[in-house]
């Protein structure tokens, strides 16, 4: 049996073509819709990838037909987590999350919270980590008021990637 060239060997479906700008992503959400497909949306910073992440993607996944989930820009990151973070740049935290079998779509976005893109998804489910209170949730009234609906997730008890971090620097 001849070995391959590990240089040659392509992905079928690379992670990469999964990440995309805003209104390429809102053609194919559309385009879901009108095949009567449901759109999960989430979003985080995913600065690291950990199981709770993971837990709580497939969780968002099984609510809906297809899943977008949009990731923090750096600038957005350093802001919410402090000047240490983000540890994994921006791109390579996207094809992370696009890898995962349950995601459909990654974008990222650099406001402080990811309303002006929900509101340009219009998804049909808007799911948060079940740390977040339901008022606290960002884009929760909008999408219910065009009829969509909000999730709290389940939580992943004791596993947080400031904890990790910590851990990793020795300090916990």
């Amino acid at each position: 049996m001849k070995s391959e060239d590990p240089s040659q060997v392509k992905p079928e479906k690379p992670a990469r073509n999964k990440v995309m700008k805003r209104d390429a992503l809102v053609r194919r959400v559309r385009a879901a819709q009108r095949k009567g497909e449901r759109v999960v949306f989430t979003n985080g910073c995913f600065d690291l990838l950990h199981v709770g992440h993971v837990r709580s993607l497939e969780q968002a996944a099984g609510l809906g037909d297809r899943l977008v989930v949009a990731v923090n820009s750096d600038a957005s990151v350093r802001e919410l987590k402090g000047e240490d973070r983000p540890l994994v740049r921006l791109r390579e935290r996207a094809e992370l999350i696009a890898a995962l079998a349950c995601v459909d779509w990654v974008v990222s976005f650099s406001a402080q919270t990811p309303l002006r893109l929900i509101e340009a998804v219009r998804p049909d489910v808007l799911a948060k980590g079940g740390d977040w209170a339901r008022a606290d949730i960002v884009g929760g009234d909008e999408v219910e008021s065009w009829g969509g609906r909000v999730v709290r997730l389940r939580e992943v008890p004791g596993v947080r990637t400031t904890g990790l971090i910590e851990r990793a620097r020795g300090r916990s």
